[in-house]
């Protein structure tokens, strides 16, 4: 008898419950690539994805997290680029993205510093692929009205849960979210996609493409629970 005619000995299948809403834990961003790149509006490296309908734009997010109750479980979310109903969803994503920045280098969002601009730049998605922030972990229905996790706030040094995190059995001297000097933004090459065919994407705004920063200036900091 093989391992093919006797389950028997198989091991049990992992039945989650979801994860409460409003968990606080650290993720680790990772992006399934879409293969669709737009120079004009600054997505390169064949993250992007264009929805089954060929008109919205989104990033296709995988979050594992990092420590605590739950690590290892993993929660998927899209972030948006392009939407033609209008920009809202544009506006949201690139809030989220502003807030995972902060959150990843202990970032105030009220900080204007040289510095702090600097930080909130990106050469391009790839320096978002296997980001770590603090999430927020929520829940809403998914297409078939099944409740699913999802994460689309990201904690920063603003707020409390930020300055008061602290993994389960983590010493306390480690207590919060705390940083240290020797991190640096991700020098990931851009992988190279293969693009979708020309007319399934007609975006028609023409924008000029977001300043890139040059990621590397300063010293971001690493979570100490990530050491």
């Amino acid at each position: 008898m093989t391992a093919w005619n006797d389950y028997n000995d198989a091991d049990a299948q992992n039945n989650f419950d979801l994860i409460p809403k409003g968990t606080i834990a650290p993720v680790r961003m990772v992006i399934k690539p879409g293969g669709l790149d737009d120079q004009n509006q600054g997505w390169t490296g064949g993250y992007a994805t264009l929805s089954k309908e060929g008109e919205s734009v989104y990033l296709s997010c995988e979050f594992v997290i990092l420590a605590g109750e739950y690590t290892k479980r993993k929660v998927w979310s899209l972030i948006g680029l392009y939407s033609p109903k209008g920009p809202e969803w544009e506006n949201m994503g690139r809030s989220f993205i502003r807030a995972i920045l902060n959150s990843a280098r202990g970032l105030s969002d009220k900080d204007t510093s040289p510095r702090a601009l600097e930080a909130r730049r990106i050469r391009g998605f790839a320096d978002l692929d296997g980001i770590e922030f603090l999430a927020k972990i929520d829940v809403e229905k998914d297409a078939n009205g099944d409740p699913k996790n999802v994460i689309k706030f990201a904690i920063t040094p603003d707020q409390k849960e930020y300055q008061g995190f602290q993994p389960a059995a983590a010493p306390v001297a480690q207590a919060g979210f705390q940083q240290n000097t020797n991190f640096q933004p991700a020098t990931t090459a851009q992988p190279v996609m293969p693009a979708p065919a020309a007319n399934n994407w007609r975006h028609s705004t023409q924008q000029a493409a977001p300043t890139q920063g040059q990621n590397g200036a300063g010293n971001f900091t690493r979570p100490a629970w990530a050491q």
